[in-house]
């Protein structure tokens, strides 16, 4: 099972013209391909005037799909090169159509490949992206005289605090990617001469965007 992966968090779009052709790239998050197909299905109809719709999704990251087209265009210049750019960038989970208004002048085979896939990289530009981790809570308790320690091995780590409680005791809840799991139990064991309780609770899918933790069901 696939521990982490990049994806869409925002969606967004990009634009650029070559050669009086209009290119406009739109992004969106697909789970699945069902998803994937009424995005494109969207697009087409905003854009019904357009010359040319093509697109390229990935769904996954285990067991996914990749697929794209050239929607008219000369084989293998639209389509393959948009999914290229997504693979490139390690994306799952997204689709992205790029909407061409035709100007006129011909861009021949190698600069409709530069231009999608210039297109697509302004689509990604205009979007927002995360990297999904897959990890698991872990509740720690300690007293007051052990909190500096807990405190200090976690920020050492670059371990995501969740949350933190003071009553008679103190109660940390934190945020552990899932291979770490047993390294960070280890390591706040005997930092604080196990004398802190440490408990690994359920699994989370999570993200960090803006210094903004994200929580995800998958």
């Amino acid at each position: 099972m696939t521990e982490s992966y990049r994806t869409l968090y925002l969606p967004g779009e990009g634009e650029l013209v070559e050669k009086k052709s209009r290119f406009i790239a739109t992004t969106a998050l697909a789970e699945s391909e069902e998803e994937a197909l009424c995005f494109i299905e969207s697009m087409k109809k905003k854009y019904w005037n357009a010359t040319h719709n093509c697109w390229a999704y990935i769904t996954g990251p285990d067991n996914g799909v990749m697929r794209c087209s050239d929607d008219g265009e000369p084989q293998g210049t639209a389509g393959r090169p948009m999914l290229d750019v997504l693979l490139g960038e390690k994306l799952f989970n997204i689709c992205v159509v790029v909407t061409r208004y035709f100007g006129g002048t011909l861009l021949g085979t190698g600069g409709l490949v530069r231009a999608y896939s210039k297109a697509v990289q302004e689509g990604l530009g205009g979007s927002r992206l995360i990297e999904k981790k897959l990890g698991r809570k872990v509740r720690i308790g300690c007293d007051y005289n052990m909190i500096g320690k807990v405190q200090y091995q976690i920020a050492q780590a670059g371990i995501l605090t969740l949350d933190s409680r003071y009553t008679e005791d103190v109660e940390t809840l934190i945020l552990v990617p899932e291979r770490e799991v047993d390294q960070v139990t280890e390591m706040l064991t005997q930092a604080t001469g196990a004398k802190a309780s440490v408990s690994a609770e359920e699994q989370v899918w999570f993200a960090a965007f803006e210094k903004e933790i994200l929580l995800f069901e998958r």
